[in-house]
């Protein structure tokens, strides 16, 4: 059996849907984008889009509307899922949170699922809802809000059988439906009413033959009703009596729309080009209520991403949602803004991964954990992303000081009034050294009223133009002027200072079990209270809990023998809260925080343990205890902002960066190997930067912005499709394909590329030559067709600054699919792989196997072997190479004069396009006949044999494969994950050939690669780890980074006994069932999810409040353990057992 894990590391990227309206309030004007199975609602201000909810679904969004249902103030939102669930939605002002008002399957047991696109909308006048997802027939559901019944689906048969596009237009006094039928060698819009008590359309009522390649109605609510049709060569405004075409130039196709108002709308092409259309009407003579369109007039705004949707938002601002790169907030200008005329500027911009084609998981930075390097995007918006978990510190200088105890940053105020930091003050045991920052250098400084013979707790700026410093014996007050000693308080008796606290206006101090607090004054110390604790105080903070006050209400203690946590009330000192940690660890640090209106008490053992609740405020209540691990080593934790967002630093062995997104604390590492101490710094050589300590050096830099995965962008401006990393240069090799267009020169056709990109840029360049009679120039290639051809390239990118070294550019029709390093002969290689378009045969029939060695940043082709067909992969084996060659999968090994030789072949393939090897084996996933496992023997014949094949061959097209252990393999078509196994248990040698599959679920994306590797180090805390074996992460097309992890029995049966509880307590929305958006569904067969863990749902977890946690956990139903496993002990603390568990597994990603 196999026991699998799949989460999401990083949520879809790539936005599919864009609409815009009133959702979350009357006054509130929303923009709400699906990616995947998200839906992303903002609310749009003056400064942008502020992000209200992220919603999950239990379906992949295939329609998306907002409409205005009659006597309501808000909009509701109807969805379209995938697997065919409609649900309509509104916001709940109140509580916040989403509701499902209507729901339904509308799924048929028979039909033919339509070949171009699903189609869902609602007619203008909010009666009826129109779905099509079968040829030939819509599904009509009458629109019924609240009734607590499903929706039912009406079928009304359509006179064709392949429909375009389909709308509803406005202005009918009956739901009327126009669409676009696809006939032999043409098109027609088609207007039909719709009949809906006999459930058929009536008559035909009026229809126009249009352009053959027309694809999208725009439905225009005008007086005199009709629609505007988009096609390849025209946009034609068409009505029961008349049409008017307006012609469009060459080039990109119209691919998405947006209304602006009744008269205006804008279209995006393919090339990211962006057009407004204006219909000019005019008033009818006989009727002055009827407008006449009279002209279309289409306008190039400019070139902005390349849309998917269009939103017009208000006051000329445009979401573009895009499916191929970065979408784009955007703003039209009434004038060009730059030296091209557009009227296009870009206002912000959202990362978008998808699609995800290839990618590398490699260790850059030798800390333990993998970066990945994926090839993302299409066309103009093609680029490299380098993705890793965690934060990281761009360093700006660095000092070798050892043993330092803390840093401070101050401001003095004897130079001019500047309200940056100027001074650093640095504890160490017995002293304290105060260096001035000046520009970029630093001098070491005595400042008559600090005392330096002493180790620093606390250095800081206080009210009234003051400075404060604790040391063990002191409080001193020094004037941040004349840098004076003003005024100083000292503990009775001669005794020292244990720890403090210290914000603006007040000071907290223990002496042991003592507890002081003082205010401070203008130029005084006042000493208000005194409170003696039942033990010694190890850690405190007055962090004031709202981020617009200097003044704290509430003080937080940690207490060495009981190891607790107490809250006091300022200025009495009065215990109005404690909490036991349990344990023998002491707390070393604790903080209060609020994120997102959210007061939370974080508290750090030396065991590097944190302990973190939610606290009230008013009432200084704790609760809601969680605990997880940060490092090995004692934590202090240390408040800073970004951006003007408070966030904690976590300094530890390993340094921890504690945020808060969408109301979730989260916990990002930081790429340092260790942090001792650390504070802000803002001076005028290291703006927005931070001072961090580690055992050796002292260390300014800036942080990269706040998120779990840091995305960085490198632009290559053309579709790049494999990569590969080159260890002994710390290069990658990746295989590119741009567009060239033609051009007139002298009468004769040639290509130059469309755009400058990565290929065309690069530092240097090469070219293969097409044959000894070939015609073939580096800036321009012969063409008699017009058409745009695609030119492949191998480029060649340095791992360190990313930049474009080289570039060899391939012959012409010739495409790269495969590339691959590979050590032949003791020395490693970038090995491509090639195909040569043959329009006369859908295969290819050649190709090429190219060695290129990699010297001085520059690719050189050191060895050519043609190949009978397209090279679909390459892998190294064993010092020899493995290529997928059509169906063919051909072991080559490197003879003594350096050359390619074939070896042994295998053929038994429809077309063999994945590779992977684990020893001696060799795992193949076919085109239609998933997996096969060969054996290649390396004795005296060197052959190729098949051992094992997967028997239950899925209609789907494999996309992605991957080796788990010997006898374990991972697969994926277009929407699914499957797990594969050896029959082990079979007892003929017959049987032991076919494989068995334990274990699928549904995904509802495309996965295009996996590949092992670890975006997290190796963490302390998971000494015990639930996992088996190293994670296997995966990309998909919608530019999602996923995981997949091999469970224990024990942890598998726990989780999947929390996952069917938790379906009980975690509300769906569109009350789409788990189970059914887990199913392994095809068109001929649904088999129910087993084998994985939803991690996604599992983690959700973490979430719950307290309470909800434990009913949770009371209503698991834990499987009894299997013969030879482990039983679950029913006297353990199962729910701390299930919180540890999973955040364990929340940490490995």
């Amino acid at each position: 059996m196999s026991y699998n894990y799949l989460v999401t590391a990083q949520k879809p990227t790539a936005a599919t849907h864009s609409v815009t309206g009133h959702f979350t309030s009357p006054r509130d004007l929303n923009l709400i984008v699906a990616k995947g199975n998200r839906l992303e609602i903002h609310t749009v201000t003056a400064e942008g889009l502020v992000a209200v909810l992220d919603v999950g679904l239990y379906g992949k969004v295939a329609c998306l509307q907002l409409f205005h249902p009659p006597s309501e103030q808000q909009d509701s939102l109807f969805v379209l899922t995938a697997k065919y669930h409609v649900c309509i939605l509104s916001y709940d002002e109140a509580s916040g949170d989403i509701i499902t008002r209507a729901y339904g399957d509308v799924k048929s047991r028979v039909g033919k699922s339509t070949e171009i696109q699903m189609i869902g909308m609602i007619d203008p006048d909010c009666k009826v809802i129109g779905i099509h997802i079968y040829s030939g027939l819509l599904k009509i559901i009458p629109l019924e809000l609240d009734s607590g019944q499903e929706l039912r689906a009406m079928d009304i048969r359509l006179d064709d059988i392949f429909v375009v596009d389909l709308t509803f237009l406005h202005g009918c006094k009956t739901p009327t439906i126009a669409y676009i039928a696809e006939l032999k060698d043409t098109r027609q819009l088609k207007v039909f009413p719709l009949a809906l008590n006999e459930l058929e359309l009536k008559q035909c009522c009026w229809q126009h033959n249009i352009e053959p390649c027309s694809s999208i109605i725009i439905p225009t609510p005008l007086s005199c009703g009709g629609c505007v049709v988009v096609g390849m060569e025209t946009i034609t405004y068409y009505n029961k009596d008349y049409y008017k075409p307006v012609p469009l130039a060459k080039g990109g196709v119209m691919q998405c729309y947006g209304k602006v108002d009744s008269h205006r709308y804008l279209v995006g092409d393919t090339t990211g080009k962006l057009f407004m259309l204006f219909l000019q009407c005019e008033e009818r003579m006989s009727d002055l209520s009827e407008e006449t369109v009279t002209d279309l007039k289409l306008q190039l705004l400019g070139e902005a991403a390349i849309g998917k949707s269009l939103s017009y938002l208000d006051n000329g601002v445009v979401f573009i949602a895009s499916s191929f790169g970065d979408s784009q907030l955007v703003k039209l200008s009434t004038e060009p803004t730059d030296a091209s005329g557009s009227f296009v500027q870009i206002l912000d911009s959202y990362t978008g991964l998808g699609p995800i084609i290839d990618m590398a998981a490699v260790d850059l930075t030798r800390q333990g954990y993998d970066q990945l390097i994926t090839c993302s995007g299409a066309g103009k918006e093609g680029s490299l992303r380098i993705i890793r978990n965690g934060i990281g510190i761009n360093e700006l200088a660095s000092i070798d000081l050892s043993n330092i105890k803390g840093v401070w940053a101050l401001r003095t105020s004897s130079r001019d009034g500047d309200e940056m930091n100027n001074t650093l003050v640095l504890s160490f045991v017995g002293q304290t050294r105060i260096l001035l920052l000046n520009d970029e250098e630093v001098e070491e400084a005595d400042l008559g009223g600090f005392s330096d013979s002493e180790q620093t707790f606390f250095a800081g700026n206080v009210v009234h133009d003051q400075l404060v410093q604790v040391t063990m014996t002191t409080i001193r007050m020094i004037d941040a002027d004349g840098l004076n000693l003003i005024c100083e308080w000292k503990p009775a008796s001669g005794r020292n200072i244990s720890t403090v606290a210290c914000n603006r206006e007040q000071i907290v101090v223990a002496i042991g079990r003592d507890v002081h607090y003082l205010e401070i004054g203008d130029g005084v110390f006042k000493d208000v209270s005194l409170v003696t604790m039942e033990h010694e105080v190890a850690c405190i903070d007055i962090t004031p809990l709202s981020n617009d006050k200097q003044h704290a209400e509430l003080c937080a203690l940690g207490l060495w023998t009981d190891i607790s946590v107490r809250v006091l009330k300022l200025p009495t000192l009065e215990v109005i809260h404690s909490r036991l940690l349990g344990g023998e660890i002491i707390p070393r640090s604790i903080a209060m925080v609020q994120f997102e209106g959210i007061s939370y008490l974080l508290v750090a053992l030396g065991d590097g343990t944190l302990f973190y609740f939610n606290i009230d405020p008013p009432s200084g209540n704790v609760t809601n205890q969680k605990r997880l691990v940060l490092g090995t080593k004692p934590v202090i934790l240390k408040h800073f902002e970004v951006a003007g967002t408070r966030n904690i630093f976590a300094c530890s062995d390993q340094p921890t960066i504690i945020y808060s997104s969408n109301h979730k604390l989260l916990f990002s590492n930081v790429n340092m190997k260790e942090v001792t101490y650390m504070c802000s710094l803002n001076c005028k050589a290291y703006q927005d930067s931070l001072a961090l300590i580690n055992a050796s050096f002292l260390t300014i830099g800036t942080v990269d912005e706040i998120q779990k995965l840091h995305i960085r962008t490198i632009p290559l401006f053309e579709s790049p499709r494999r990569i590969t990393f080159h260890s002994a240069t710390r290069t990658f090799g990746v295989v590119t394909v741009r567009d060239d267009v033609p051009v007139s020169v002298d009468g004769a056709c040639q290509y130059v590329p469309a755009r400058s990109s990565a290929s065309t840029t690069a530092a240097s360049r090469t070219y293969s030559i097409a044959d000894v009679t070939g015609d073939f120039r580096p800036k321009a290639m012969l063409g008699a067709s017009g058409a745009a051809v695609e030119v492949s390239s191998v480029l060649l990118v340095d791992s360190v600054n990313f930049e474009v070294l080289h570039a060899h550019q391939l012959r012409p029709s010739e495409c790269s699919l495969a590339i691959a390093s590979c050590e032949l002969g003791g020395e490693e290689y970038i090995v491509v792989g090639t195909g040569v378009a043959n329009q006369e045969n859908y295969e290819s029939t050649s190709g090429r196997l190219l060695v290129m060695t990699c010297t001085n940043g520059k690719l050189e082709v050191f060895s050519e072997t043609e190949v009978p067909g397209c090279v679909y992969c390459i892998i190294p084996f064993n010092g020899r190479l493995v290529a997928a060659v059509n169906n063919r999968v051909s072991v080559y090994s490197w003879t003594e004069d350096r050359q390619l030789r074939e070896v042994d072949t295998y053929t038994n393939n429809i077309m063999a396009l994945f590779l992977k090897i684990k020893g001696d084996f060799i795992l193949v996933g076919d085109l239609l006949r998933s997996f096969s496992l060969l054996v290649f023997k390396q004795d005296k014949k060197e052959e190729l044999s098949l051992i094992a094949m997967d028997t239950n061959l899925n209609p789907a097209m494999m996309m992605a494969i991957e080796i788990i252990d010997d006898d374990t393999f991972l697969g994926a078509d277009s929407q699914h994950l499957f797990i594969c196994q050896k029959n082990s248990d079979a007892t003929t040698e017959e049987d032991m050939r076919y494989m068995i599959q334990p274990a699928q679920i549904h995904v509802g994306d495309s996965v295009n690669v996996f590949r092992h590797g670890s975006l997290v180090m190796e963490h302390p805390g998971l000494s015990a780890s639930p996992i088996l074996g190293r994670p296997i992460i995966f990309g998909t097309v919608f530019g999602a980074i996923g995981m997949v992890c091999q469970l224990k029995d024990d942890a598998y049966r726990l989780l999947g006994s929390l996952q069917q509880s938790l379906l009980t307590v975690v509300n769906s929305v569109g009350n789409i069932e788990h189970s059914v958006w887990r199913a392994f569904a095809t068109e001929h067969r649904t088999r129910v999810s087993v084998g994985f863990i939803d991690g996604d749902l599992v983690e959700r977890f973490l979430d719950l409040p307290r309470d909800k946690m434990e009913l949770v956990v009371r209503n698991m139903k834990l499987q009894p353990a299997q013969p030879g496993q482990d039983a679950q002990d029913p006297n353990s603390n199962l729910l701390d057992d299930v919180v540890k568990l999973v955040e364990d597994l929340s940490r490995l990603h």
